[in-house]
């Protein structure tokens, strides 16, 4: 992902780092953000497989878990 985020990647990865934030166990994972689902499904997977975001638990294939930020997420954020 590039070095400059966007304003929205940004405030997705303050809703996570605020745990307000729920993705699925998958290749392309999906998000909630207040229980609902995130539009911008290209933004979540870009952080997702930028490796800024990750789910909390490991749950079935598909599974919604709560959201976090790896260490590379919140370096971003500071």
């Amino acid at each position: 992902m590039d070095d400059e985020l966007t304003h929205r990647a940004r405030a997705m990865l303050r809703a996570i780092a605020a745990g307000r934030a729920e993705v699925t166990h998958s290749q392309e994972p999906d998000l909630r953000v207040d229980g609902l689902l995130c539009s911008d499904q290209a933004t979540t997977r870009q952080l997702a497989h930028a490796g800024l975001v990750r789910p909390v638990e490991l749950n079935g294939h598909g599974q919604w878990s709560p959201a976090e930020l790896t260490p590379a997420g919140r370096a971003l954020l500071a």
